[in-house]
């Protein structure tokens, strides 16, 4: 169903979703869908496949994913913050879109996460640096234009001497 609604939600100009049906019972058939041995999605491939329109918080529901690949596509809107439930989520990729508003907080509670990219979008605010946000670098955040680097925690006051 978390699925279906993305493939309902999106602009697909190249088919690829085509083989996504949802009269068949097992999506484990469809393209660039991969499943663990009890059929359940474990990685969604959509990188790179010219989709458009918006997110769907649907896609938090899917328990074992651990590879959601969404990258240069044209996704516009927020990234929902049901993606923060995705417990087994190993990698994140949303580089090269067109995202925007604030980066969820509820993506700190991935404690599995390796691998975070959200940039070249148009994300603002200030990326998060506690939880899972602490293990990744900067370059996951590069080239958000309002997006603001993190904010320095107990830094000490720059005092010019010279009292200017």
């Amino acid at each position: 169903d978390a699925l279906y609604a993305l493939r309902r939600a999106v602009k697909d100009p190249t088919n690829v979703l085509e083989s996504w049906d949802p009269t068949l019972v097992d999506p484990c058939t469809w393209f660039h869908v991969t499943c663990d041995s009890d059929n359940r999605v474990t990685r969604l491939d959509l990188g790179n496949a010219k989709l458009s329109g918006n997110l769907v918080p649907d896609l938090g529901k899917l328990e074992r994913l651990q590879y959601l690949e969404l990258y240069m596509n044209n996704f516009v809107g927020t990234i929902p913050s049901e993606f923060g439930g995705l417990k087994n989520l190993i990698s994140l990729d949303l580089f090269h879109n067109n995202l925007t508003g604030f980066i969820p907080p509820s993506l700190s509670k991935l404690s599995n996460i390796r691998f975070m990219d959200v940039s070249n979008n148009d994300l603002c605010g200030t990326f998060p640096t506690w939880g899972s946000f602490s293990k990744l670098t900067q370059e996951s955040f590069m080239n958000n234009p309002r997006l603001e680097g993190p904010e320095l925690m107990g830094s000490v006051r720059y005092d010019d001497r010279d009292g200017n």
